[in-house]
């Protein structure tokens, strides 16, 4: 998952860019990059894998100049993309993956239009955006042809002379948020980005919706829909920061309200000691502790400088190393006890095994209790970059193993009132070698949320999609003919 932050000021705008960018730092670990537009473009992109987003963008902000700005914290591709099309040169921004990338790059390609950007993948999806958006005759036509188009998700932000258009995934599945102060509008992915630099929410996009921000204020170009209103789960779970809201709901209570309903199902045990692995399963265990009136303690904690999320790198090699260096244990805390270990989901297994687990029984504990936050992952996310392959998550290798050979259907494993998810559940605790395992259920992580099922993307633990993701998309994008321009309608603006 990237994040993207765009600002809007009556003058230069390129401090608050680089902070407000800064701020999705936890979403991202490849590339951060910025592009301002003031007499001209100005646009830097950088390698952030082994230095933070301030130190590589320093230099670059202090010589940028202007009064509108995107930026980008990339967890896998260069962005922003800068283009010169038909209806003027342009910087842009995307959140999401695009599963049918070759596909419509070969579309392209067939029709004559090329790509100069080098990506992991067959082509950077940020400018695979960028030249779909550009075959319509205008920019909204563009972007809502392009969304139409791809498979999966993508949020993104388009800067050019008008100011910035600013839209959302078609299904909901990723955020955009609009704020306000009194000399600047602002957009972000994460909310947290807002408070210290002095923006208040004003709206949360809907899904589909494309908002124009510029220097008379905000215009809705295009409405949105609440048709499929299915926000990704994982972001309350695991992604989000603690600070950030989405659909208003706030991450760390719901994160609270999570590891509260694991210790209201957890009467059977008596321990010691509650915790939660750094830094996303500590709200967890702190619910935990609230609730079961155990006392919260750090048998092992992060070493923050330098190292960011294990779970984000695309290398096996690097999550672990992260994995491992990260995460010091403390043995006074550990020696002796018995201890319940939240955790926001147990993805492959392998860091919180031989990187956590393994710490504190070579430490002395006593008892090793995992508590996983959300479900156990049955497929890989087809909306953003998170896991990646069906065979490496641990509940499709404990089912392999149980099975004799991979299932399809695996509603049964899924049913966790099944004997044959219990059976996959005591594979996995036993792989992992702890005391006990139990995992949050789908109902409980619900109610933790606050929403109804039909407003989550549940994907990753049921493998259903959000509605009419299913349906065949359209590829056609590059237009034959010129159309009649549409007569416009009038727009509501709000000012600064």
């Amino acid at each position: 998952m990237s994040g993207i932050f765009g600002v809007v000021s009556k003058g230069n705008c390129v401090e608050t860019l680089y902070y407000g960018t800064d701020y999705h730092s936890h979403l991202g670990t490849e590339f951060g990059g910025m592009a301002v537009l003031g007499d001209g473009f100005s646009r830097h992109i950088r390698d952030i894998s082994q230095s933070q987003f301030k130190s590589k963008l320093y230099d670059d902000y202090q010589n940028m100049h202007g009064n509108k700005g995107i930026g980008v914290i990339s967890d896998l591709d260069e962005q922003p993309i800068y283009l010169n099309s038909k209806f003027g040169p342009f910087s842009i921004v995307t959140n999401g993956i695009v599963e049918n990338t070759k596909e419509l790059a070969d579309q392209l390609l067939q029709n004559g239009i090329s790509f100069s950007e080098v990506s992991k993948r067959v082509v950077n999806v940020t400018e695979l955006i960028a030249k779909l958006i550009s075959q319509s005759n205008n920019i909204i036509d563009g972007i809502e042809k392009t969304f139409r188009a791809i498979k999966g998700s993508c949020s993104l932000l388009l800067l050019n002379k008008d100011g910035i258009y600013a839209a959302r995934d078609k299904f909901g599945y990723t955020p955009l948020v609009i704020g306000r102060r009194k000399d600047a509008w602002a957009v972000t992915s994460e909310t947290c980005a807002f408070p210290n630099n002095e923006f208040e929410i004003v709206k949360h996009l809907d899904p589909g919706e494309i908002i124009l921000i510029n220097d008379e204020g905000i215009m809705q170009r295009k409405p949105g829909s609440r048709d499929v209103d299915q926000i990704c789960a994982f972001l309350w779970i695991y992604t989000g920061f603690p600070a950030s809201s989405y659909e208003g709901i706030n991450t760390e209570v719901v994160r609270e309200q999570c590891g509260r309903y694991l210790a209201k199902r957890d009467k059977d045990i008596n321990v010691d000691v509650v915790s939660g692995v750094p830094d996303s399963g500590i709200a967890h265990g702190l619910g935990y502790a609230m609730e079961s009136g155990k006392p919260f303690r750090r048998p092992v904690v992060k070493y923050t400088p330098g190292y960011g999320r294990s779970y984000i790198p695309p290398s096996q090699e690097k999550r672990d190393l992260i994995a491992k260096m990260k995460l010091i244990p403390i043995k006074e805390v550990i020696n002796g006890n018995s201890i319940v270990v939240c955790e926001d989901s147990i993805v492959r297994g392998t860091q919180l095994k031989n990187f956590t687990i393994k710490k504190l029984w070579d430490c002395g504990a006593k008892e090793i209790h995992i508590r996983p936050a959300c479900p156990p992952l049955m497929f890989p996310c087809k909306f953003n970059l998170s896991t990646r392959s069906i065979n490496e998550l641990a509940a499709r290798r404990a089912i392999r193993d149980l099975e004799g050979h991979d299932l399809e259907n695996v509603s049964e494993y899924i049913d966790y009132k099944s004997e044959k998810y219990k059976a996959m559940v005591n594979w996995i605790a036993k792989d992992l070698g702890v005391t006990t395992l139990r995992y949050q259920t789908i109902d409980d992580m619900v109610k933790a949320i606050g929403r109804s099922k039909d407003r989550l993307c549940l994907y990753c633990w049921t493998g259903k999609c959000p509605k009419s993701t299913t349906r065949k998309p359209t590829i056609k994008i590059v237009e034959t003919k010129k159309r009649p321009a549409k007569k416009a309608k009038a727009k509501r603006r709000v000012t600064l």
